[in-house]
């Protein structure tokens, strides 16, 4: 046997080897660096970040609002003696405190406003009693930081006979940026240390440990860098992309690692083996998950396709990764007998008779009738812990008076002017109508507007042009502007929707509310708003899971093909990858667990890890065959069950930490993906390998007809 000339034992490193080694400590160090430097890790989450710039929907919500200027609404609700003269005192002093933050515009109370009249009694007492609203109309000036010193205001006039919570669409959004923030910072920094934990109970060797956790944090911290570079920041799904890309890297090395454990001859000669033997299946395996983040470019949902591109990146990086940085870490030593390892044991697994392979069909299919169920569309308080110190008062707020705006644009069919007494009463009819649905809380439009204007003092004799012209004056703020055009043919309804135990999708509400709007005589001109927004975006969380999926599915039919090299193998690799999203959507949907923007990516998560374990025992199987041995797919599954439990386990700890979170959509990502990787280890290591050996029973020689 010749001597390496890189020289490095099992003993410990040495000459090159330790060259190799500071190499692979060298390489992530300094991508850490750079990370730390360049790429801002704060995720970027905005209440109209769910769609592109170019979708048609989000352009005719901004168009909408651009024509009726006015700023975000925020709601204080203040719980407590509303008769009591005290109450009124501390309201006024909140009132004046919140006014004078930077980036409020206006505020309002029952301090400062008739809570009896027509206007004010619909905003700041929309439940009757027992607690009052105090609004704020947020400007241009409100930025990031204005729900840090909103939460700070309000914390400080707190107290037990004066509870106070606040609600809004800014102060939702922050606090969904705040979570991603906080969970990608410690879940994904303590999933990595976990995963540094089972690998090194797993292996028992400090250089294959510190191999496959520098491999992984080399593709993390490139990935990020990448990414920035090309201008996608951590958002809404994004800010998982750090642990996606670990256990990307993880499926490399754990294949990688198996392969160099079993390769014939010195220590440099298995390096060489093992590249050789798993860089194909590797490649493939690089292809399908990358395929699957491709998928994601097909919606109109801006994090979705960002997670798209950040995930091809990712796919990409965590391949060279794994074949770059793990082999340095890989002793090269001559001496065999101190630096090759124990081959890792197969693990006793069952087959499947007949009987089990119909009753594990029968109980997929079963759980698969779950999708029916599955709710894509979930309100924005789904995401925070039902649980939590923050759900309870949100769920007040929008019980009371709803907290997801809806803008309805309407006019009359021959486009008259509505300053009239006529417009007047059909306006107003169309208030009480809408008002009456029960998915709605405070509408505001020029019918309450006019209605209070006609409560002052001999208003009531003025016409309503005469109104309008008021209401449009400095003193009264121009409060016509925000819901009637200038030209007084449209005007807008403002409606604040109630999402709590919503069970109905929003877009079968928003139809409802046209078809109110035409009842009552007017064209609905256009319709935007977050609620209309997110009821758009439950459509395309269901055409992206169909659509995608089913592509991906057509798509890793052929590459399965091209792995297996035979239609029958093909087959039933499809059929059992079709099984691993069907089961988790399904168990999603039987639970009623909500699948959101971040929650949805994670079937496809699932289903590249099916694809990684099949493509590898399917590759290995055809080689054995390839070399005349006759039970190869039993003994593909045995040389390969411990690397496939291995990252089977690995992944569901580390994802399995996610559950720990206090962000509800993370949550259910981390059980997501378990539950994925578990299916897709049952179909590689039990139903897969039953198929075809039963087929190859059937065919002549069991298991040599099931690879071509």
């Amino acid at each position: 046997m010749s001597r390496d000339p890189a020289g490095d034992t099992g003993r410990g490193p040495s000459g090159k080897g330790a060259g190799r080694i500071v190499l692979a400590l060298a390489i992530p160090a300094a991508l850490v660096a750079l990370v730390a430097l360049r790429v801002d890790l704060d995720p970027r989450v905005e209440a109209d970040f769910f769609f592109s710039e170019s979708d048609p929907q989000l352009q005719e919500s901004l168009a909408l609002e651009s024509r009726y200027p006015g700023g975000e609404l925020v709601v204080v609700r203040a719980e407590g003696d509303v008769s009591s003269p005290e109450y009124l005192g501390s309201v006024a002093d909140l009132e004046e405190a919140l006014a004078n933050l930077p980036g409020v515009g206006d505020a309002y109370s029952v301090a400062t406003e008739d809570a009896g009249s027509p206007l004010w009694g619909r905003v700041l007492v929309p439940d009757g009693g027992g607690a009052t609203n105090i609004v704020l109309s947020l400007d241009s000036v409100a930025g990031p930081d204005f729900t840090d010193r909103l939460e700070g205001v309000v914390s400080a006039y707190r107290t037990e006979e004066f509870h106070l919570v606040a609600s809004g669409v800014p102060v939702i959004v922050e606090r969904i940026r705040r979570s991603l923030r906080r969970d990608l910072r410690l879940f994904s920094l303590a999933a990595l240390l976990l995963f540094g934990v089972v690998s090194g109970i797993v292996y028992r060797n400090g250089r294959l440990v510190g191999g496959t956790l520098t491999a992984g944090i080399t593709a993390c911290a490139a990935t990020l860098v990448v990414n920035d570079a090309l201008g996608i920041r951590v958002g809404l799904l994004t800010a998982n992309i750090v642990t996606i890309v670990f256990v990307l890297t993880l499926s490399h090395t754990v294949f990688l690692i198996a392969n160099w454990r079993r390769a014939p001859g010195g220590a440099a000669v298995r390096v060489r083996e093992a590249i050789k033997r798993t860089w194909t299946p590797s490649l493939w395996c690089m292809t399908t998950t990358a395929l699957g983040f491709v998928s994601l470019w097909l919606t109109s949902a801006e994090p979705l396709r960002e997670l798209g591109t950040a995930g091809v990146v990712g796919t990409v990086i965590a391949l060279v990764a794994a074949y770059t940085v793990l082999p340095l870490w890989l002793p090269r030593g001559s001496a065999e007998s101190e630096t090759r390892p124990a081959e890792s044991r197969p693990i006793p697994l069952p087959s499947l008779g007949g009987a089990g392979l119909v009753v594990t069909g029968l109980v997929a299919g079963v759980v698969a009738l779950g999708i029916l169920r599955l709710q894509t569309d979930p309100p924005l308080l789904d995401y925070f812990d039902a649980n939590g110190s923050i759900r309870p008062g949100l769920e007040a707020i929008d019980r009371s008076g709803g907290s997801t705006p809806l803008l309805i644009a309407v006019a009359l069919p021959d486009s008259s002017r509505l300053d009239t007494f006529q417009g007047f009463v059909a306006m107003s009819a169309l208030q009480d109508s809408l008002e009456s649905d029960a998915a709605v809380g405070v509408v505001l439009s020029p019918a309450p507007l006019l209605a209070h204007a006609r409560g002052q003092p001999l208003a009531g004799f003025l016409p309503i042009s005469a109104l309008v012209a008021i209401l449009q004056q400095p003193a009264f703020g121009d409060l016509i502007s925000g819901y009637m055009m200038p030209d007084r043919t449209e005007v807008l309804y403002s409606l604040r929707m109630i999402e709590s135990d919503r069970t109905e999708p929003r877009d079968l509400v928003v139809e409802r509310m046209r078809q109110r709007a035409e009842d009552a005589g007017f064209r609905v001109v256009s319709v935007g708003g977050l609620y209309d927004l997110q009821g758009r975006l439950g459509e395309l969380i269901s055409s992206s899971l169909r659509i995608g999926l089913g592509g991906l599915l057509i798509l890793f039919f052929g590459i399965a093909w091209v792995v297996s090299r035979s239609p029958i193998t093909s087959v039933a690799m499809l059929a059992c990858l079709a099984a691993i999203p069907a089961i988790v959507l399904g168990l999603f949907g039987y639970m009623g667990a909500a699948v959101d923007i971040i929650t949805s990516p994670a079937a496809n998560v699932a289903l590249a890890m099916g694809v990684d374990s099949m493509i590898h025992l399917v590759t290995r199987a055809r080689e054995l065959r390839t070399v005349g041995v006759g039970q190869h797919w039993s003994l593909a599954r045995d040389q390969l069950s411990a690397p496939i439990l291995t990252a089977t386990s690995v992944i569901a700890l580390g994802f399995g930490i996610f559950v720990l979170s206090d962000f509800p959509p993370t949550r259910r990502f981390g059980v997501a993906v378990i539950l994925g990787t578990v299916a897709a280890a049952t179909a590689a290591l039990l139903v897969l390998p039953s198929l075809m050996g039963r087929r190859g029973a059937h065919g002549g020689n069991p298991d040599t007809a099931a690879v071509n």
